[in-house]
């Protein structure tokens, strides 16, 4: 009788009266065949629980080597190299996003190669979403650990190409890795074979016709060239499936009031979620909530780590065009997306002035000076130093001080934020409150807001600028009540459509990969323990990480490693 090897990991899933169990957590291919409908289900639950493992890591990569948050201090965790630059292939967490992954495609692999296409609806909608998840893994395994894709694709190594359990398990021996463009072409294939094949309309916690289109929108936009070198085919694809997207009337942008709860909502009862991988609370019982992705970005009802907290440089891009107040007695958000955070006010709400100086190192740090008030007359004293504040929108707090070492430092009058070490907790809550369970969190993997951004960028790689402010615009206002652009030109489109991707993205770890691919360099000058100075180019070694030391002694075959230099 031939078997389909499953991983033992996800044999719990399956339940007697759903298969005939074999031994060593095998399956009896004859009986799946030849009763599909009794066994997809639990096949399909065992290939999204895959997700759930994987989805911790892909957020850390992407997330923790951006600039949108900063750790109070250095960690001895393995994510601390993603956010240090420390490469290394010893790290657990690298481990678990290739080996996740990889379960993932290669159960998605058996259930493509076990079932005959064209038996009903539903049974190819089931192979659909297999095409979907597989073609999903191998884009992002391909952008972690391949170089972006305007670097030379036909040559830069991407991931091994593995779509199922070979015949023979005792005698493998599996490929070395494909170039990142045959890793593309693969993840493209599979996601166009699962648009023909998703037919059925279901929740946003399922593959869908329009999931599998917005991660081509997504693809198509790595490979577009930068705006500097587009390459204009691809950028034309991303429009071509963005508008698939948008104009299939089946998903809407949260209004600005409903959009600054989204990460409340659950993905089902969310009409922008495109796709989301579903967790539940029993997932998150005691202790769990310290280690979920929330849990770094803080402490809430007492549980959760809070050791990271949004950058200043976020911060500042939030407040550009107007403060955003998260004090309760004078709260105001100019920007919707400030709701994703929350600063830890002290409970006795007294004043300081909080700006940023640069110390003698030449590093920055806050500092949050007690103020005292005397009329018009404002002043701020840190430790035996008094400094006279100069308004510079006094309607806004944002006042400016002369600093003892010659610098001018402008800043705004707050409530004490408590400090973590020496950094103020701005704590982030886009992972968190789902449901208002704590840190409970199903990650978005698409959703409508970066649709029209994808398709911004396209359009603007195009020489398309009229249409591209449009979808810009349509994003920035809903957030900006009458913060839109009044141009867009070749001047100023990369700016200003990067900017507002790090604003309507951060936290669902795209940003270290948009900078990246666009061929641009990431700087982190702002308060934290991070290198301030160092500026990482998108040529760097380490913009890809190291494919796993794990991986790579267990593998039946060669596993060429990343550069190290």
């Amino acid at each position: 009788m031939k078997k389909i090897f499953i991983a033992i990991l996800v044999a719990a899933t399956f339940t007697a009266c759903d298969i005939d169990r074999l031994p060593h957590g095998s399956m009896a291919s004859e009986s799946i065949v030849g009763d599909p409908d009794a066994s997809l289900d639990a096949l399909l639950n065992g290939t999204y629980a895959q997700l759930k493992a994987w989805s911790d890591p892909m957020h850390r990569m992407g997330e923790y080597a951006g600039d949108n948050m900063m750790i109070r201090g250095s960690s001895t965790d393995a994510f601390y190299e993603f956010l240090s630059y420390a490469r290394t292939p010893n790290n657990y967490r690298l481990t678990q996003m290739w080996d996740s992954g990889y379960k993932a495609i290669a159960q998605a692999s058996n259930i493509i190669d076990m079932i005959d296409e064209g038996q009903s609806a539903e049974i190819d909608n089931k192979i659909g979403e297999s095409y979907y998840v597989r073609g999903m893994m191998y884009f992002y395994l391909t952008r972690a650990f391949g170089r972006p894709y305007y670097q030379s694709p036909e040559t830069n190594l991407g991931v091994p190409i593995v779509n199922g359990t070979p015949d023979d398990v005792l005698n493998m021996n599996l490929p070395d890795r494909a170039t990142v463009k045959e890793s593309y072409d693969q993840a493209i294939g599979d996601l166009k074979k699962a648009e023909e094949l998703l037919t059925l309309d279901k929740t946003s916690i399922f593959a869908s016709k329009e999931a599998a289109q917005a991660m081509l929108s997504r693809i198509y936009l790595y490979m577009s060239g930068t705006y500097t070198a587009p390459n204009t085919e691809y950028a034309q694809l991303s429009v071509d499936y963005s508008n698939k997207v948008i104009n299939s009337g089946k998903y809407s942008l949260l209004a600005r009031e409903q959009f600054m709860k989204y990460n409340t909502f659950i993905p089902e009862n969310n009409n922008e979620t495109i796709f989301a991988i579903k967790r539940v609370a029993s997932e998150f019982s005691g202790f769990d909530h310290y280690y979920g992705v929330g849990g770094m970005y803080a402490n809430l009802g007492g549980m959760g780590w809070g050791e990271m907290y949004a950058s200043a440089k976020y911060i500042d891009l939030l407040n550009e065009t107007g403060r955003n107040d998260w004090r309760e007695d004078s709260y105001h958000l100019v920007d919707a997306r400030a709701a994703f955070i929350r600063p830890t006010y002290s409970e006795e709400d007294n004043e300081v002035f909080r700006f940023i100086k640069e110390e003698t190192t030449g590093n920055l740090n806050y500092v949050q000076a007690e103020i005292t008030r005397s009329g018009s007359r404002i002043t701020a004293t840190e430790g035996s130093d008094s400094y006279t504040l100069t308004p510079v929108d006094a309607s806004q707090g944002v006042y400016s001080i002369n600093y003892k070492n010659g610098q001018t430092y402008e800043g705004v009058i707050d409530n004490y934020i408590t400090l973590n070490r020496a950094y103020p907790q701005f704590y982030i809550t886009k992972a968190s409150l789902e449901g208002e369970e704590s840190h409970l969190h199903s990650p978005v993997i698409s959703r409508l807001g970066e649709i029209y951004l994808n398709r911004a960028e396209a359009y603007a790689k195009l020489g398309n600028y009229d249409l591209a402010l449009e979808d810009l615009n349509t994003i920035r206002e809903r957030s900006i009540v009458g913060g839109g652009y009044a141009t867009l030109d070749a001047s100023n489109a990369d700016t200003l459509i990067d900017k507002e991707r790090q604003l309507e993205l951060a936290y669902q770890a795209e940003r270290s990969y948009d900078v990246f691919r666009n061929g641009k360099e990431l700087t982190r000058h702002y308060p934290g323990p991070q290198n301030q100075d160092e500026v990482i180019l998108a040529t760097d070694y380490r913009v890809v990480f190291y494919i796993p030391q794990d991986a790579i002694n267990s593998y039946p075959g060669t596993l060429t490693q990343n550069p190290t230099q």
